[in-house]
């Protein structure tokens, strides 16, 4: 029997690229250099399914562009914010995602990014880079405790309860705002805001988990990040585009916040130019599902969904559209 052909738009884990290429006549890449649209197309001929990555060119014109024989797209990530999804339906192009096996790679750097910034570990490996440490002084990068620091998660999804349950460890409490309120099971003794008025202004830390596009564009704007407490700390592992840099920046030099920590930015691999001299902020370049285990989880979540349409004639089981 004929193997479908896929293609793989980047390089991918080893042991995901084997599986590929024992189940499908499978086009590999050997650099990670984003395609074009035009070049998408021409490398998608003939095949029916495509593994594709964040950052890739999937508008509504890349899309158009596709060959007939593509079926489905099959995202390594849980955001598809990436892809136009009402151009691909209109194309009878599934589209599919990788849930639930990234949450706690990702948590995990959300808390990296928390202990940073509050114990300002990315100015002080920086001291020391530079050779400008001249000693032990009483007085040198100090920094806040996170006992008893009250967390904000804005968006508590899976993500989100992962991150919750990490921080009660350091004995936190915490606060979060969400479209709805979690059952209490849920919660576990969380508290629930219903405007972003009372939360912004209740907690010391805020961890952003929302998805991207342009109902969240810019959401932490100059007027939310007024409603922050002074020296509060901003940490966003989830969409870059949800932040106004520069009304970030500014906070950041004026003192309002006492730091911020980003994985993610807009318009990646490029990020706002304001970031490179702010003070106090900590950048890690989009690390939140970087581990062998996650990563691996993530493409093997992919050619389930390709093999579920294309080898079994099956609906995906993580269609989203």
């Amino acid at each position: 029997m004929t193997k479908p052909t896929i293609l793989l738009t980047r390089r991918f884990p080893p042991a995901v690229e084997a599986r590929a290429a024992r189940d499908y006549d499978a086009r590999l890449r050997q650099d990670d250099t984003p395609f074009t649209a035009a070049e998408l197309a021409r490398a998608a001929e003939g095949a029916a399914g495509i593994l594709c990555a964040a950052g890739d060119p999937l508008g509504a014109n890349a899309i158009r562009q596709l060959p007939a024989s593509v079926r489905i797209l099959a995202t390594f990530s849980v955001g598809t914010d990436h892809i136009a999804l009402e151009a691909a339906k209109a194309r009878g192009i599934a589209v599919t995602n990788t849930p639930d096996v990234l949450n706690a790679a990702t948590a995990e750097i959300a808390m990296t990014l928390i202990l940073m910034c509050a114990r300002r570990a990315g100015e002080a490996e920086r001291m020391l880079r530079d050779r400008a440490w001249t000693g032990w002084t009483p007085t040198q990068l100090m920094g806040v405790t996170l006992e008893g620091k009250r967390l904000g998660v804005l968006g508590m999804g899976r993500i989100g309860q992962t991150l919750a349950h990490m921080a009660r460890g350091f004995g936190m409490e915490i606060h979060y705002r969400n479209r709805s309120r979690l059952p209490a099971a849920e919660e576990r003794g969380a508290i629930y805001h219903d405007s972003d008025e009372d939360f912004l202004g209740a907690i010391d830390i805020l961890s952003m988990h929302i998805p991207g596009g342009e109902a969240t564009k810019g959401w932490l704007d100059a007027g939310r990040i007024t409603l922050l407490r002074p020296g509060s700390i901003v940490v966003n592992t989830g969409r870059g585009t949800t932040v106004d840099d520069a009304a970030l920046c500014a906070a950041l030099h004026s003192g309002h916040l006492r730091a911020a920590g980003l994985d993610v930015f807009a318009g990646e691999p490029k990020i706002f130019e304001g970031y490179h001299n702010a003070p106090n902020v900590t950048l890690l370049p989009h690390l939140g599902s970087a581990t062998e285990e996650t990563r691996d989880a993530m493409g093997f979540r992919c050619l389930d969904n390709l093999d579920a349409l294309l080898r079994r004639g099956e609906e995906p089981p993580h269609r989203v559209a």
